[in-house]
């Protein structure tokens, strides 16, 4: 986990002086609905991310951003996924706890499928902040000589993203200062030159790390991530509100019944389906098709950030054409006209949009459950009929 709280503030914390229930800022829809169940009556986190808004490059609201300063802690799955909320924790007070979920000791993480692998995931389970140097190399060669769809390295990483970019100046000489990152706590006034020139090391690591993609950050749709992440987040809860322990752990265990009711549910929709190829739009679903056993035939993209090149989409659309896929799932909020042009004139039938992030669902308690069972109904329905 991240965190940027002063020994002092600790101190307090510790001893019970929070007097009042922590103000507490989330990232994502589906992180959003795992701390609001958390929290049950106590209050309220706020969702930074605007409904149709794009996970990987927001601008914050200047009331958002006060909202950040005011935090008690702040909850988000990490810079993987939202570059943008990385640069504005770097100049909240220290007193706001950060904890990167991604990085919370027991959840699993999957490097994104390689192109070869047809959108079979490479599993890596972390420990908790050494999580990324578990992550199997797999970055995404750019396919040259395409063309405005050409991309290359840069397209996978913070250039993507437009004006939200962020370099790896930012997680160097300009980084977290003494937050404990990578397992190891980088403190220059402590170790000098020496600490500093480490610290800057990691951080480049880090940030190369994030521009070639080696760890799939849509880890939330693996419903043992959800589980393992009620936990850490009654945790923290508790830490900072002890007074309330007792309700932040029974409200976990209540949300972890949900998430296996949720879980069980999609498990029956899709094991009859489980042997049926499919496509999807981008390389997002490895966590949720790995967990119910489903076989993906391809994805158009790569990752979030990665627009596939003209080989690419020949590639796929002979693959569709020769009958490796019975459905192709286009996703909210992309535009849905590629498929639609490598699968036409096949038999593929073409299901409903899927949607990883939960942009379309109503915010809440209850829109982690929803995003599951219903994410199982669209691809069920569709291959169902195939």
């Amino acid at each position: 986990m991240r965190y940027t709280i002063s020994l002092a503030v600790t101190s307090l914390l510790a001893s019970g002086a929070y007097a009042e229930v922590p103000v507490v800022v989330t990232d994502i829809p589906p992180v959003h609905s795992l701390v609001a169940q958390v929290m049950g009556d106590l209050g309220t986190p706020e969702l930074l991310l605007a409904p149709g808004a794009d996970e990987h490059s927001f601008q914050l609201r200047p009331s958002q951003a006060a909202a950040l300063n005011a935090a008690g802690v702040v909850f988000w799955i990490g810079p993987e996924l939202t570059p943008w909320l990385e640069r504005a924790l770097e100049g909240v007070p220290e007193t706001v706890g950060q904890v990167a979920l991604l990085d919370a000791e027991g959840t699993v993480t999957r490097a994104f499928a390689k192109e070869e692998d047809h959108g079979e995931g490479h599993e890596a389970e972390t420990g908790g902040e050494d999580s990324h140097g578990h992550a199997e190399e797999a970055s995404h060669e750019a396919e040259a000589g395409h063309g405005d769809v050409a991309h290359d390295a840069e397209a996978h990483g913070d250039e993507a993203h437009g004006d939200e970019a962020h370099d790896a100046e930012a997680h160097g000489e300009e980084a977290h200062g003494d937050e404990t990152h990578d397992g190891g706590a980088h403190d220059a006034d402590a170790h000098g030159d020496e600490a500093h020139d480490a610290e800057t090391d990691t951080h480049e690591e880090h940030a190369d790390e994030h521009a070639h993609g080696l760890i799939d950050p849509h880890a939330w749709l693996s419903p043992t991530n959800a589980t393992v992440w009620v936990g850490v987040i009654a945790a923290e809860l508790s830490r900072l509100d002890p007074d309330n322990a007792a309700t932040y752990a029974a409200n976990a265990a209540a949300a972890a019944d949900r998430i296996a009711a949720a879980d069980a549910t999609a498990r029956a929709t899709l094991a009859p389906v489980a042997d049926k190829p499919f496509v999807v739009f981008h390389d997002a679903y490895g966590y949720f098709t790995e967990s119910y056993g489903l076989t993906v035939a391809g994805a158009l993209s790569d990752g979030d950030a990665a627009a596939p090149g003209a080989a690419r989409l020949t590639a796929m659309q002979q693959m569709i054409a020769a009958g490796s896929a019975l459905c192709v799932f286009p996703e909210v909020q992309h535009d849905p006209a590629l498929l639609a042009q490598i699968s036409e004139g096949s038999a593929a039938r073409t299901g409903g949009e899927l949607d990883p992030v939960g942009a379309s669902f109503e915010p809440g308690p209850g829109m982690y459950a929803a995003l599951i069972t219903g994410m199982a109904e669209t691809i069920a329905a569709c291959l169902n009929e195939s």
